[in-house]
């Protein structure tokens, strides 16, 4: 992969300027653009075309999630990847989109380190779903949420995938997954890639609010 485009949304200048700064230091990462509000991040992004879009939550004019919908959410033909920003005290919105097609998400205050990390794993087409955060985050939103009754999606997995998917929704990385089932890890990305595609899913975030929103897996299982 060559240098990774990324497009900055965020109403704060001083926040855009800082993430700026942490991504150009590395030498295959280029900010292409900076969006102040959600309507200014789809036009740039469209105009654009960068690997990944960081979107905040809470804009003027047009907030995250309806970007995000608008980037990355189901029916769009050529999905732009979106990873979403919060606070530390969980956003309301966030589990909203995710829904909506975001990749993953992190905290506004996230490590340098963390921040590059993150855009480098949602570029390469994964989901940034791995902190215990997101975990609490989805267990949050979906803890009163009633349980779809749609199943047929559900019963065309078989006995093993269905077991992939409810340890994907409790955090479980394919390595974990591996040794908690006793399978090699290639065999295991093989199980993922059939659950997403059997599902009509993008990605693991999307596995995750799957499975909790049709009650294959409770908070109370959760493994922070």
């Amino acid at each position: 992969m060559g240098v990774l485009s990324v497009l900055l949304a965020d109403d704060q200048a001083l926040m855009r300027t800082g993430f700026r700064l942490i991504l150009e230091a590395e030498p295959d990462i280029a900010v292409v653009a900076e969006a102040g509000d959600g309507a200014e991040a789809v036009a740039l992004a469209r105009e654009h075309r960068p690997d990944l879009v960081i979107m905040d939550v809470r804009m003027p004019r047009m907030d995250g999630i309806t970007a995000t919908r608008a980037l990355a959410g189901p029916g769009v033909a050529d999905p732009i990847p979106v990873l979403i920003l919060t606070t530390f005290d969980l956003d309301e919105y966030v589990y909203e989109a995710l829904r909506a097609g975001a990749s993953g998400f992190l905290l506004k205050d996230v490590p340098c380190d963390r921040l590059v990390d993150g855009v480098r794993v949602v570029a390469s087409g994964d989901a940034l779903l791995a902190p215990t955060v997101t975990r609490r985050l989805i267990h949050r939103f979906t803890r009163h949420a009633p349980v779809r009754t749609d199943t047929d999606a559900v019963a065309a997995l078989t006995p093993r995938e269905r077991e992939v998917l409810v340890l994907m929704a409790r955090g479980l990385s394919n390595a974990e997954i591996a040794a908690e089932l006793v399978l090699g890890s290639t065999t295991v990305k093989t199980h993922v890639g059939r659950v997403l595609m059997k599902l009509g899913l993008r990605d693991r975030v999307q596995a995750v609010v799957f499975a909790y929103e049709h009650g294959l897996v409770h908070p109370e299982a959760a493994s922070w």
